[in-house]
């Protein structure tokens, strides 16, 4: 009976105690909206970096739980979904792959008590405290590449289009700068609400501008009309195109028939040919099947997010953001586009320019560890 007794309160000890909780990890992507497009490679993206940090032992021996909100609502709401994440779901931490107006929104409301890591192209500048950066900056897509296009392609006359958002007026404020000290000059300059699709007056204007090469920074569904639009008015034929967030999604939405004279400016391509890359383009395969969303930059920098978010904190033993701060600068993470080292809150990478001829990328030139530009005091 004495036995009996022993064992039936080790088994209420047992019970009593709580059961061990993974660290959730908040995973902010659009699933709707202009950028929805980009949503599902995201989510793919990041649950292969899951499974490779949890089979490397999780963050400070703890397994991490992806939980996700989709932040492709206007920033007041997507700053809610995150914040359901954080408040009520206990996050310790984030990753954001979304437009640069919920990212201003989201510093703001985080205020540097959560750790944030924002894996999306963007217009550079960010240095709010708690906040690391893996995407491109302007410095990265558009100082190397604008004056080889300038070189290469005789582009000189540049006409800017973008959605009407912080991230295409800074980036284009950058991309001025850029085109003069390459010899060129701006002819045109616009930007149309997010959801747009009605281009005819734009097209016209570009027409009339004479310009010969056009800065696209539109998001998304927007991108994918406005490039149709652009090839059935025939413009093709006048001005080059150079797209900073025109990835695979967005390219098979133009389809071939609008991608004549179309670049893009990116820090991965699925096709790129470095043994990293295509070691993570066979396993997505593998993983998510021939009919998954197309693995893309955009898509795939949830995955260096993740991995730096990691990084940072094994190398601080904490979440806190005091102690990441602490050991921030000089920290390493491998990825599909090679290692980076964390370096004023941004790192420096390689940046590929593809022709997007036939509705299929093909790299044409290679920037090799280009520096992000931003200085943070």
């Amino acid at each position: 009976m004495k036995t009996k007794l022993t064992l039936v309160s080790l088994l209420a000890i047992a019970v009593a105690m709580p059961a061990f909780a993974d660290l959730k990890i908040g995973v902010l992507v659009p699933d709707s909206g202009p950028g929805g497009l980009f949503g599902p490679s995201s989510r793919n993206s990041a649950q292969l970096a899951a499974s490779d940090i949890n089979d490397a032992g999780g963050i400070n021996g703890e397994k991490i739980e992806l939980v996700y909100a989709d932040v492709g609502a206007p920033p007041a709401q997507s700053v809610q979904s995150a914040m359901r994440l954080w408040k009520g779901e206990g996050a310790a931490g984030f990753v954001g792959m979304h437009d640069s107006a919920v990212r201003a929104a989201l510093t703001g409301q985080f205020g540097g008590k959560v750790p944030y890591v924002y894996s999306a192209v963007y217009e550079g500048g960010e240095c709010s405290p708690g906040t690391w950066v893996t995407g491109e900056t302007p410095a990265q897509q558009l100082a190397p590449v604008i004056p080889w296009l300038s070189e290469n392609k005789s582009a000189s006359k540049w006409y800017l289009i973008g959605n009407d958002y912080n991230w295409p007026r800074d980036t284009n404020a950058a991309a001025k700068g850029i085109i003069s000290n390459a010899g060129g000059s701006i002819v045109g300059e616009e930007y149309v609400p997010l959801g747009s699709s009605d281009f005819d007056a734009s097209l016209q204007r570009i027409k009339s501008s004479g310009a010969n090469a056009v800065l696209v920074t539109l998001v998304g569904g927007d991108s994918v009309g406005f490039n149709i639009a652009y090839g059935a008015f025939g413009l093709d034929k006048q001005a080059l195109r150079l797209g900073t967030l025109i990835e695979e999604n967005t390219l098979a939405g133009i389809g071939a028939a609008g991608s004549n004279n179309l670049y893009a400016s990116m820090g991965y391509f699925a096709n790129i040919e470095t043994g990293e890359a295509k070691a993570f383009g066979k396993r997505y395969a593998d993983e998510f099947g021939a009919d998954a969303a197309a693995l893309n930059g955009l898509g795939q920098s949830t995955y260096d997010g993740l991995m730096l978010l990691a990084a940072l904190a094994n190398a601080a033993g904490s979440m806190d953001v005091s102690k990441i701060n602490a050991v921030a600068d000089g920290t390493s993470f491998s990825s599909p586009r090679g290692s980076a080292t964390l370096s004023g809150n941004h790192v420096a990478q390689t940046v590929y320019l593809a022709d997007g001829q036939g509705g299929t990328f093909n790299v044409i030139e290679t920037f090799k560890d280009v520096p992000h530009g931003v200085e943070c005091k």
